[in-house]
Parts: structure tokens; C-alpha cells; sequence
């Protein structure tokens, strides 16, 4: 049995990274083009978690994790997989609290990341894929007693992203939807808990891409499922599987699942190039994408926020994902 989060334990966790991380903006957005593609009776407001220490939401759980260690555990030091926002986080989480992290990253991780996670003093070895990497780390954690920070699964790390949600319904009182996007579910897990607690009413929509859609088929199997492989250009939304704990708070919190195809996330990431300057890694554009798609119609009329969950991706790549 799952316990499902309370408002004052977000509250406190909020309060352990108050300082510690940053509390993200929330801009209107309003162009002619926003009004042409969901009507001009649709509110949209984005959250800015590309603006949070890392780059990422991630930086949240990651150090809410790191702060829970016990003083046995600290010494002995962490580890993590990633395909870089969540090495990332957890390299910068440890650094920040004295903390030795030695974190597998995915072979193909974009060179950004590796090199950011790096910067933090992380030591990195390096995986083929990620079945592969969540073997290899588990090896480390057994061999060298660290402990393993989850990419998106734990209680501890739904509270983390559960303090986005609660950011969220403080800065937009009324909010009547929220898209958000998925990957292995950590991210929805916390905001979803968190909304449904401060604004019952409020819609929660998760948003998975096709080549990476475990959450979409762990619903209509109503159990944690696996996929054959990870084909989509988020990257960072890339989960092989659910698992437990997050899969149970987002079946419980969120009242839409909806897919995008990688299509839909290069013109979005444009669209939020073209109308709100910002240059976002494509699951970063997740969920502006499900708005202007498969949610459009649905949500028409109502005051939706999207998280923008991220943006690390060298210029590189950005240059050749839009073009």
C-alpha cells in the first residue's frame, strides 16, 4: 500500500529546500499565434523549472533525497542513473552537502549533460543503454555501499517534485488544469499529489511520448508495465518502465493521459522559440506540444499551466531538432 503525500509533509519538504533551490517563475503567455492554435478564451501560463538550479526539476528530489541521508550513509556516498538531468541533479545535490556521488550516465547522453554533471565533481562511468545502466548501478550500490538515488521513483522523491505543485497553486490561484509531462512518473507523481490537495478541481493531464509511453500502458493495464525499447527524441522522458510508487500516486492524482510523436515536440519546441524565447531540450516541450494537440480541445476555455520541466541540450543538437 502506497501512502499517499500530505500537505504538511510538502509543506516541510518545501521548507527543507527553501533557499536551497529556486522558487521558479510563472509566465502569461500571450501571442497571436498561441490565439490562432487554442483559441483566445484558453489561459496559458508557463512554469519555468528550466530556470531551477540544474537546468532541471530534478534538482528538487535529488536533494531532498541527499538531505535525508543519515550520517553513515553520507559518508559512504551515492550514485544514480541518468541520461544526464538526473546525474545531473545528483551530482550537484551532493556537492552541495559534502556528499561523493559516482553516477552511471547513458552512452548516448547529450555531451551538455555529461559535461555539467562533471562540473559538480560527480565521477561518471558510462552505460551502452539504460537496462544496462540500472544493472550497472546497482552493482555500484551493493560493491561500494552507496546509496541509489532513484531518476524517479520513492517516496521521498514525489515529495521533492511534490514542491513544484505546491509553487504552482500559490502562484496561480484558480488554476484549472496543469500538463505535465512523464517520464518515469516522478515529476507527475509529486505535482499531481500536490494539486489535488491544494485545488481539488483542478484538471491534472500527463503527457508521454510514443516511443516512451510505459506510464500510458501501465494505465490501461492497471499495473506497472515495461516497454520493449526507448525510441523518441525526449530523451529525457525516456523511462523503461513504471514502477510502483509512482505509477500508484499518478493513477490516483491524474485524470488524462495523452501521447505526442516527435513531431509534435520539434514544433513545439519552435513555437516556444517563435512566442516565448526560450530554447528547450524536446521534453522540455512536452507539454506546450500536448496542449496545442491532444489536449487542445479539452482544455479550451481554461486556465492551464505547462511545465516546462527542463532545458539542457547543447546548441548542436538544439540547431538540428528544429531545423
Amino acid at each position: 500500500m502506497t501512502t499517499p503525500l500530505t500537505l504538511q509533509e510538502i509543506q516541510e519538504a518545501a521548507a527543507k529546500l527553501a533557499g536551497r533551490v529556486v522558487r521558479t517563475p510563472v509566465h502569461r503567455l500571450r501571442s497571436a499565434e498561441l490565439e490562432q492554435a487554442v483559441g483566445g478564451d484558453t489561459e496559458l501560463h508557463l512554469k519555468l523549472e528550466l530556470l531551477q538550479l540544474t537546468g532541471t526539476f530534478k534538482a528538487r528530489a535529488a536533494l531532498l533525497n541527499v538531505l535525508a541521508l543519515s550520517a553513515d550513509a553520507h559518508s559512504r556516498g551515492v550514485t544514480a542513473i541518468s541520461a544526464g538531468n538526473h546525474a545531473i541533479a545528483v551530482a550537484f545535490a551532493a556537492a552541495a552537502a559534502g556528499v561523493s556521488a559516482k553516477v552511471v550516465m547513458i552512452a548516448t547522453a547529450n555531451p551538455l549533460r555529461v559535461a555539467l554533471c562533471r562540473s559538480h565533481g560527480a565521477e561518471i562511468v558510462f552505460a551502452p543503454d539504460a537496462h544496462a545502466g540500472f544493472a550497472m548501478v546497482e552493482r555500484i550500490a551493493a560493491e561500494e555501499g552507496r546509496t541509489f538515488i532513484h531518476p524517479f521513483e520513492g517516496r521521498t522523491t514525489a515529495l521533492g517534485t511534490a514542491t513544484l505543485g505546491l509553487e504552482l497553486c500559490e502562484q496561480l490561484p484558480g488554476l484549472q488544469a496543469v500538463i505535465v509531462p512523464i517520464g518515469g512518473g516522478g515529476l507527475c507523481a509529486g505535482v499531481a499529489s500536490a494539486v489535488k490537495l491544494l485545488a481539488p478541481q483542478c484538471e491534472v493531464i500527463g503527457v508521454e511520448p510514443f516511443g516512451a509511453d510505459s506510464m500510458y500502458r501501465s494505465f490501461a493495464a492497471g499495473e506497472p508495465r515495461s516497454i520493449e525499447r526507448v525510441a523518441t527524441i525526449a530523451d529525457s522522458l525516456g523511462a523503461p518502465y513504471a514502477l510502483p510508487i509512482s505509477f500508484e500516486y499518478c493513477r490516483r492524482n491524474v485524470d488524462e493521459l495523452v501521447r505526442v510523436n516527435d513531431d509534435e515536440l520539434r514544433s513545439a519546441m519552435r513555437f516556444l522559440l517563435r512566442n516565448a524565447k526560450l530554447a528547450v531540450e524536446p521534453a522540455g516541450a512536452a507539454a506546450t506540444a500536448a496542449l496545442l494537440g491532444p489536449a487542445r480541445e479539452r482544455l479550451r476555455g481554461k486556465r492551464v499551466a505547462a511545465i516546462v520541466c527542463g532545458s539542457n541540450i547543447d546548441e548542436a543538437t538544439y540547431a538540428k531538432l528544429i531545423s
